[in-house]
């Protein structure tokens, strides 16, 4: 399974708790700390499950931590498109 079909999923949990905002913030601000949590989950992946090696590959790439950051914040993410193509005309 890809890691990007677990996104739907762990969204809809952030949402449910109201911690959507709050993940967008540690993912964008995470930096080194993200790499630390990815090696964490690798360590305890035998015991949480495929969807914690999962986070762990997410997080260890910056371009994948930051997709799933936009794909959390659809404002954001219509933001930036709207900037960039205000850009181009």
């Amino acid at each position: 399974m890809q890691t990007r079909d677990y996104w739907p999923r762990w969204a809809e949990s952030l949402r449910r708790y109201k911690l959507d905002a709050l993940a967008v913030l540690l993912l964008e601000a995470g930096g080194p700390l993200n790499l630390l949590g990815a090696q964490a989950l690798y360590i305890g992946s035998p015991f949480l499950g495929e969807s914690a090696a999962a986070l762990a590959r997410t997080l260890e790439s910056s371009d994948e931590t930051h997709a799933f950051a936009s794909y959390l914040d659809p404002e954001e993410s219509a933001e930036s498109h709207s900037a960039g193509g205000g850009a181009a005309s």
